[in-house]
């Protein structure tokens, strides 16, 4: 008599990698979440635009929009396989 035995389907590996920042809600912190945004996608190795294009306005509407004296925005850049998520959080 022969036996089959089957191997338990094997779980898909993802690759993540993450960047995140908080930065001054003034218009100079916006432009360096942008330039932040920009090397980081840069050194992996993911095309720059349209994505710095997001980040620049994401950033200024959070600096501008939701400004509250004392208190930075976020930035957060997430890659789940090929995937980019882009996440500012302004102040409020």
């Amino acid at each position: 008599m022969i036996q089959e035995t089957s191997t338990p389907e094997t779980q898909p590996t993802y690759s993540t990698r993450n960047f995140s920042v908080r930065l001054s809600s003034t218009p100079r912190g916006a432009r360096l979440a942008r330039l932040l945004a920009t090397e980081q996608l840069r050194a992996w190795g993911l095309p720059l635009d349209p994505a710095r294009q997001l980040v620049a306005e994401l950033a200024t509407n959070a600096s501008t929009h939701g400004r509250v004296p004392g208190r930075d925005f976020g930035l957060m850049l997430c890659v789940i396989d090929n995937t980019l998520r882009i996440e500012v959080t302004d102040t409020r």
